[in-house]
């Protein structure tokens, strides 16, 4: 309590609802573990004023997973110190580092910063290293995609090499550790080797930073050296290094650090990282860049739902640490800090206008309009093509929209393509978006080969594409797949599918030669409406099948409903066709 308050600059509510509510405005709440672990929920005032138990509910904002962080927002909350805090970096870099391109299949980022003399003490390191554990597990994913190094940098002879040793070359003694170990035996006796050693183990030479005496850092994404990567109260100067295979996460995850210690008092001294495979470049890091994004005063009133004006909006995104100016009178121009890594839409900033001005203060109020609920044109049209890949003998499948890359391309024998991928995910079966439906129902039917054949499939769903027209620069496409799986399946059965469906829409269609690595040579075509691709029909390649470990052929193929359905709503203008139960039996 005395930490934080001290950075806050004022003391804070003893009463547990006032503190509470400032810190519902950041998304995190007080909690008890003792008095939770006997069944008692609530209390008014705080047991122990010498310490102070936070939960923090909004997993997006690791900005706020530290005392740093928390007392960063509460300074804008209360009005002590308003506006985007600004970073500045000493113009000197502290630090070269140069990384081997043998790195680049292995762990390829690398991002440091030095710094100098930060007002630490022994709860301080403490906050620090919770901080690590917390920006390893979630946001670096088990240390998969970034992990976190400290030491003193007064014992550090620069510059640095980030490279790759052989298991059995290098020897250190580990952090907390007495004896000194090869890699390969970190890998096989040291806890952390055998918590982690799965992330780098696999590669025939590991990773390892070391100084230009040669002496090591570090073993990434395993242990810190005994010798240098040991930070006390007494260090005058920090070397905080992040190594990763995301860029993105890497930086991102130094910026945190980086704004924590800037907050400790410290002199923010940057490195200059030389990366020697591909295509060489040199980075400078941390990145402490703000962004900018124009927000229509319209949205904010609209979403928000109060008559603000601009000068209000400007005063409340400046509670909320952003810096904000008129755009003339219709929209603002809003500074994000560089630790605002939660920001990717206009919309997430109107949320903290909101947060900023009260929720509680905001009267509840009935909408507007009443309306009856109901099944939008395209559902309907969708429903209709049900209705007949039912009577042509097939069965309705359900599978996630939300997949991963081996089963979108390697599986489908295909080269990655741009695909809408999650920042974050929690599981490594649910990376991304899918851009098509085949690969759903391929798995399906990898899943069900205990079940008699013939299997005949279809699904009608959602696909994520990219569109950089629209704002979010995705749009969805509804989308009709179908498989047919047994000894007999080929091009002429899925073509004798295909033709009744599409007459009973009320189309002419023609079939292309194409070539598609999905599908077998000279047994595939595009589906062809005029001069409109709407789709894909063919027999699935013997690679593919032997990915998905299928032993019976498969014919296949996937229509882009939507764009069916614009067709028809084209053509002379008349309303979709629906078809009869006549028609569709």
């Amino acid at each position: 309590m005395d930490d934080l308050e001290g950075l806050v600059g004022r003391k804070l509510p003893r009463d547990e609802d006032q503190l509470n509510e400032l810190l519902y405005q950041i998304k995190c709440e007080i909690s008890h573990p003792a008095l939770e672990n006997q069944g008692v929920l609530q209390t008014t005032t705080l047991q122990d004023d010498s310490e102070l138990h936070i939960e923090n509910v909004d997993t997006n904002r690791p900005d706020t997973w530290s005392t740093e962080g928390i007392a960063r927002a509460l300074r804008g909350l209360m009005g002590i110190e308003v506006g985007l805090r600004k970073y500045s970096l000493s113009k000197k870099p502290a630090v070269e580092i140069s990384v081997d391109k043998e790195l680049r299949d292995v762990r390829s980022f690398i991002a440091c910063v030095v710094a100098r003399h930060p007002k630490i003490n022994d709860e301080t390191i403490r906050g620090l290293i919770h901080l690590q554990e917390k920006l390893d597990q979630s946001y670096g994913r088990k240390r998969r995609r970034s992990s976190i190094g400290f030491y003193d940098f007064d014992l550090i002879t620069p510059p640095l090499r980030y490279g790759v040793a052989d298991p059995d070359e290098i020897r250190f003694i580990p952090l907390e550790g007495t004896e000194s170990l090869s890699l390969r035996e970190i890998l096989e006796k040291h806890p952390k080797g055998v918590e982690y050693g799965h992330i780098v183990s696999q590669h025939p030479k590991l990773p390892i930073l070391l100084d230009s005496q040669g002496k090591v850092l570090s073993f990434p994404p395993i242990i810190n050296s005994n010798d240098l990567g040991r930070v006390t109260s007494d260090t005058k100067n920090i070397l905080v290094e992040i190594t990763g295979t995301s860029e993105d996460t890497v930086m991102n995850t130094l910026t945190i650090l980086t704004t924590s210690l800037a907050d400790r008092g410290a002199e923010i001294c940057p490195s200059r990282v030389h990366y020697k495979y591909g295509k060489a470049r040199t980075v400078i890091t941390p990145s402490l860049t703000e962004r900018k994004f124009t927000i229509s005063t319209r949205d904010i009133r609209k979403i928000i739902g109060l008559d603000l004006r601009p000068k209000e909006m400007i005063s409340l995104l400046r509670r909320a640490r952003y810096n904000g100016t008129a755009s003339g009178v219709k929209s603002l121009v809003v500074t994000v800090p560089c630790y605002r890594l939660d920001i990717l839409h206009p919309v997430d900033i109107i949320e903290d206008i909101a947060i900023a001005y009260g929720l509680n203060k905001m009267k509840p109020r009935w909408p507007p309009d009443l309306t009856i609920g109901g099944l939008s044109p395209v559902e309907e049209y969708s429903d209709n093509v049900r209705e007949l890949m039912v009577g042509l003998g097939f069965q309705e499948a359900l599978t996630f929209v939300m997949t991963n890359q081996e089963k979108l391309f390697t599986k489908m024998n295909q080269e990655p393509t741009q695909i809408v991928e999650i920042t974050n995910p929690k599981v490594t079966t649910m990376t991304c978006l899918r851009h098509w439906l085949l690969p759903s129902l391929m798995d399906f039917l990898s899943n069900n080969t205990h079940i008699e054949y013939p299997q005949k499939l279809y699904e009608i769903g959602d696909c994520a594409i990219w569109d950089f027209t629209q704002p979010n620069r995705v749009v969805d496409v509804h989308k009709l797949g179908c498989v047919s799986a047994h000894s007999h399946a080929n091009f002429t059965e899925i073509k004798s599918i295909l033709e009744p469906l599409m007459i009973n829409l009320g189309f002419e269609f023609t079939l292309k030669p194409t070539s598609h690595p999905s599908f077998l040579t000279g047994r595939v075509g595009s589906i062809l409406i005029g001069d409109r691709d709407v789709g894909i029909i063919g027999e699935i390649h013997p690679q593919v099948l032997e990915n998905w470990k299928l032993e019976d052929p498969v014919a296949a193929m996937e229509l882009d409903l939507s764009q069916l359905f614009m067709i028809h709503k084209e053509s002379a203008g008349e309303a979709p066709k629906q078809p009869t139960s006549e028609r569709a039996n």
